[in-house]
């Protein structure tokens, strides 16, 4: 029982770890929203700049190049049509986002249940032992102790790190996010008040 519970605790902490390394290489701020995707985004003011913009956004592929590609391609739809494929696509991207985090959740939660698991265990083997040699043998008891603690400090010191990583990366999610639901909207408010205001300026001409 011992070794298994010192392994499982062991485990969790190389996979808290893992994720913890993982998320935090691929929720980068640069690999989120590139900075040559949104100095593109800033500089596409007219219809021309689009070619540029869709080659930028082809070029450094990322949660922002994928969702303006996307809403330049949904361009002859209404706008309310294309901001709601655009915001159902958000949301499949911010999923790909929190990729990883449950697993970080589940270590939180089960990190320092295996803790308590190892404690508990320890505490029985010294009963055990006392009910059987009674309080002469140090050893044992000593054994039982350490091993009590040790499943709570390794319980700890698994849960602790993988929650304060969960944290932050979910509000990192919901930052990025933000973000880039209001660079699209940006984007969307240029690219149809150039179309309102050329079908203005047609109605107007023909008056």
């Amino acid at each position: 029982m011992e070794p298994l519970i010192i392994w499982a605790l062991v485990l969790g902490s190389v996979v808290g770890l893992t994720f913890i390394i993982e998320r935090g290489l691929a929720l980068r701020a640069g690999k989120i929203i590139p900075p040559s995707v949104e100095g593109a985004l800033e500089n596409c003011r007219a219809d021309e700049d689009l070619p540029m913009l869709r080659r930028i956004c082809q070029q450094h592929p990322s949660p922002l190049s994928r969702l303006l590609l996307l809403a330049d391609s949904h361009r002859n739809w209404p706008r309310a049509e294309n901001a709601s494929a655009l915001e159902t696509s958000a949301r499949r991207e911010v999923v790909r986002m929190e990729r990883g985090l449950v697993v970080l959740e589940i270590v939180v939660g089960v990190a320092p249940l295996l803790g308590l698991v190892g404690t508990i265990y320890g505490l029985i083997t010294i009963f055990g032992q006392i009910g059987q040699t009674g309080l002469g043998d140090n050893n044992s008891l000593a054994s039982g102790v350490a091993l009590a603690l040790n499943a709570t400090l390794g319980g700890l010191l698994t849960a602790i790190p993988s929650l304060i990583a969960w944290s932050y990366y979910n509000k990192k999610v919901e930052n990025l996010a933000i973000e880039m639901a209001a660079l699209c909207d940006g984007f969307l408010r240029r690219q149809y008040h150039h179309d309102e205001a050329g079908e203005l300026a047609a109605e107007q001409i023909k008056n």
